[in-house]
């Protein structure tokens, strides 16, 4: 028999809600059991949950508290999450092309100069990546990855930009990212790309889910120009690949 994990803390999140924190860091194997849980809970509902959201490494769980009380549902909780993450079986696979440096990545240059290294490393070292979705949050479609390289590890910016571009591809601390819609950022900009990972009158309107993995391919000014135009009518733009 497999043994169980140990337990997550249960948080009361107000008076009709519990976040269940499985780390106080970012941390993949945490991430995974977050993700778990919240199969789990889809999978076999408890009465009273109306809804989950998971982050990086906890699951808020909303309930009734009419249904079910604080006590009650932790302990149902608890009994799901300390259970052996399953492996999984089938996961998607997104290839997202995107332009870097200039006009569009630009802090690309400053990156490879505090990282003493090029600009075409830098890009060469990020393409490379083989990256997790491990959450989405901050505005709709902001998808936040696992998997960046130990090289390309950078502090956030002290000065956050109140506005930066939808469809920026950037990194901060230990992640990267792809940013849906303009918004601030205190992540450095390595690129762009045409993908919308959120699109409202678009079926599936969120195109990527936690749990997908995602690799990026260099595209050209001119070829993101084109995909922009095609992804602002609809078309998805990522290559879903074989995993």
């Amino acid at each position: 028999m497999a043994a169980t994990l140990p337990p997550p803390r249960l948080l009361p999140s107000g008076d009709s809600a519990i976040t269940v924190e499985f780390s106080r860091n970012i941390d993949d194997a945490a991430n995974r059991r977050v993700l778990a849980l919240d199969r789990a809970l889809a999978a076999d509902p408890i009465a009273g949950v109306t809804e989950t959201v998971p982050t990086y490494r906890s699951l808020l769980v909303h309930y009734d508290p009419v249904e079910i009380d604080f006590d009650k549902l932790g302990e149902k909780i608890l009994a799901r999450a300390q259970r052996p993450v399953p492996a999984m079986t089938k996961t998607r696979r997104w290839r997202i092309p995107v332009v870097y440096g200039g006009e569009h990545g630009i802090d690309l240059e400053d990156v490879a100069k505090t990282l003493n290294t090029t600009p075409d490393e830098i890009v060469a070292r990020h393409v490379a990546g083989d990256y997790r979705v491990a959450m989405i949050g901050f505005t709709p479609g902001w998808s936040y990855l696992s998997g960046l390289a130990d090289s390309l590890h950078m502090p956030r910016r002290q000065n956050p930009r109140l506005l930066t571009p939808a469809g920026t591809i950037s990194i901060g601390g230990v992640q990267t990212g792809v940013q849906c819609l303009a918004g601030p950022s205190g992540w450095h900009l390595l690129g762009r790309t045409a993908v919308r990972t959120y699109q409202l009158h678009r079926d599936p309107i969120f195109l990527l889910e936690p749990g997908d993995n995602v690799t990026f391919t260099p595209v050209d000014a001119k070829t993101f120009a084109e995909q922009d135009r095609a992804a602002e009518a609809g078309a998805f733009i990522a290559e879903q690949i074989a995993s």
